[in-house]
Protein backbone atom coordinates (compact mmCIF):
# COMPACT_ATOMS: atom_id res chain seq x y z
CA UNK A 1 0.00 0.00 0.00
CA UNK A 2 2.86 2.32 -0.64
CA UNK A 3 2.07 3.12 -3.67
CA UNK A 4 1.20 6.62 -4.71
CA UNK A 5 -2.38 7.10 -6.34
CA UNK A 6 -2.02 7.57 -10.38
CA UNK A 7 -3.58 10.72 -11.66
CA UNK A 8 -6.82 11.10 -12.90
CA UNK A 9 -8.25 8.15 -10.75
CA UNK A 10 -10.29 8.84 -8.01
CA UNK A 11 -9.05 8.22 -4.49
CA UNK A 12 -12.36 6.92 -3.51
CA UNK A 13 -11.75 4.19 -6.27
CA UNK A 14 -7.63 3.27 -5.59
CA UNK A 15 -8.55 3.07 -1.81
CA UNK A 16 -11.28 0.16 -2.86
CA UNK A 17 -8.63 -1.27 -5.57
CA UNK A 18 -6.51 -1.47 -2.99
CA UNK A 19 -8.71 -3.00 -0.36
CA UNK A 20 -9.94 -5.55 -2.67
CA UNK A 21 -6.69 -6.40 -3.82
CA UNK A 22 -5.33 -6.67 -0.27
CA UNK A 23 -8.35 -9.50 0.36
CA UNK A 24 -7.88 -11.36 -2.46
CA UNK A 25 -4.12 -11.82 -1.31
CA UNK A 26 -5.70 -12.94 2.28
CA UNK A 27 -4.22 -9.68 4.06
CA UNK A 28 -6.64 -9.65 5.76
CA UNK A 29 -7.69 -13.52 7.03
CA UNK A 30 -5.11 -13.79 9.76
CA UNK A 31 -6.03 -10.55 11.83
CA UNK A 32 -6.07 -10.99 15.70
CA UNK A 33 -9.83 -11.55 16.20
CA UNK A 34 -11.00 -12.26 12.92
CA UNK A 35 -14.37 -13.72 12.68
CA UNK A 36 -15.23 -12.81 16.08
CA UNK A 37 -18.28 -10.69 16.80
CA UNK A 38 -17.43 -7.08 18.30
CA UNK A 39 -17.77 -6.50 21.77
CA UNK A 40 -21.37 -4.86 22.29
CA UNK A 41 -21.42 -5.01 19.09
CA UNK A 42 -25.76 -4.97 19.27
CA UNK A 43 -26.02 -2.36 21.81
CA UNK A 44 -26.94 1.04 21.31
CA UNK A 45 -24.20 3.97 21.08
CA UNK A 46 -23.16 5.56 23.63
CA UNK A 47 -20.80 8.87 23.65
CA UNK A 48 -19.26 7.74 27.40
CA UNK A 49 -18.82 3.91 26.45
CA UNK A 50 -14.72 4.55 26.90
CA UNK A 51 -15.00 6.23 30.43
CA UNK A 52 -17.60 3.82 31.53
CA UNK A 53 -14.93 0.83 30.52
CA UNK A 54 -12.25 2.48 32.13
CA UNK A 55 -14.12 3.29 35.00
CA UNK A 56 -15.12 -0.75 35.17
CA UNK A 57 -12.05 -1.34 34.26
CA UNK A 58 -10.51 0.90 37.37
CA UNK A 59 -12.95 -0.65 39.72
CA UNK A 60 -14.23 3.50 40.30
CA UNK A 61 -18.14 4.02 40.87
CA UNK A 62 -19.78 7.57 40.49
CA UNK A 63 -22.73 6.56 43.11
CA UNK A 64 -23.38 9.10 45.18
CA UNK A 65 -21.81 8.91 48.58
CA UNK A 66 -25.41 8.23 50.68
CA UNK A 67 -25.93 5.58 48.03
CA UNK A 68 -22.50 3.94 47.92
CA UNK A 69 -22.68 3.48 51.81
CA UNK A 70 -26.50 2.12 51.22
CA UNK A 71 -24.63 -0.61 49.02
CA UNK A 72 -21.67 -0.59 51.50
CA UNK A 73 -23.93 -1.25 54.46
CA UNK A 74 -25.68 -4.06 52.77
CA UNK A 75 -22.31 -5.70 52.14
CA UNK A 76 -21.28 -5.32 55.56
CA UNK A 77 -24.63 -7.01 56.71
CA UNK A 78 -24.12 -10.50 54.55
CA UNK A 79 -20.62 -10.32 55.38
CA UNK A 80 -21.27 -10.57 59.25
CA UNK A 81 -23.77 -13.27 58.38
CA UNK A 82 -20.89 -15.17 57.01
CA UNK A 83 -18.33 -14.02 59.91
CA UNK A 84 -16.44 -17.20 61.22
CA UNK A 85 -16.49 -15.76 64.99
CA UNK A 86 -18.93 -13.28 67.10
CA UNK A 87 -15.94 -10.88 67.47
CA UNK A 88 -15.92 -10.59 63.95
CA UNK A 89 -19.71 -9.92 63.49
CA UNK A 90 -19.07 -6.92 66.41
CA UNK A 91 -16.26 -5.91 64.06
CA UNK A 92 -17.59 -5.51 60.99
CA UNK A 93 -20.83 -4.04 62.65
CA UNK A 94 -18.55 -1.10 64.51
CA UNK A 95 -16.92 -0.40 61.39
CA UNK A 96 -20.10 0.15 59.32
CA UNK A 97 -21.56 1.67 62.06
CA UNK A 98 -18.64 4.04 62.47
CA UNK A 99 -19.21 5.20 58.87
CA UNK A 100 -22.90 5.54 59.00
CA UNK A 101 -22.49 8.62 61.95
CA UNK A 102 -20.08 10.07 60.33
CA UNK A 103 -22.27 10.18 57.13
CA UNK A 104 -25.44 11.60 59.60
CA UNK A 105 -22.69 13.51 61.03
CA UNK A 106 -22.79 15.25 57.73
CA UNK A 107 -24.92 17.52 55.52
CA UNK A 108 -26.05 15.30 52.53
CA UNK A 109 -24.07 14.93 49.34
CA UNK A 110 -27.10 13.38 47.35
CA UNK A 111 -30.14 11.39 48.54
CA UNK A 112 -30.86 11.26 52.25
CA UNK A 113 -29.27 8.29 53.37
CA UNK A 114 -32.36 6.64 55.16
CA UNK A 115 -30.09 4.57 57.38
CA UNK A 116 -29.39 4.53 61.26
CA UNK A 117 -26.40 2.41 62.97
CA UNK A 118 -27.12 -1.10 63.50
CA UNK A 119 -27.84 -3.01 66.71
CA UNK A 120 -24.37 -5.28 66.96
CA UNK A 121 -26.38 -7.36 69.89
CA UNK A 122 -29.63 -7.97 67.41
CA UNK A 123 -26.69 -8.50 64.37
CA UNK A 124 -25.09 -11.10 66.67
CA UNK A 125 -27.76 -12.91 67.54
CA UNK A 126 -29.20 -12.75 63.63
CA UNK A 127 -25.61 -14.44 63.13
CA UNK A 128 -26.32 -17.27 65.92
CA UNK A 129 -29.77 -17.97 64.05
CA UNK A 130 -27.85 -18.63 60.67
CA UNK A 131 -25.18 -20.55 62.50
CA UNK A 132 -27.69 -23.12 64.04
Amino acid sequence: MTERKPPGVSFETFVDKQIRDAAERGEFTELPGFGKPLPDGDAAYDELWWIKRKMHREGLSVLPPALALRKEAEDALEKAVRAPSESAVRRIVAEINEKIRAMLLRPPPGPPLGLKPYDADAVVEEWRRARS
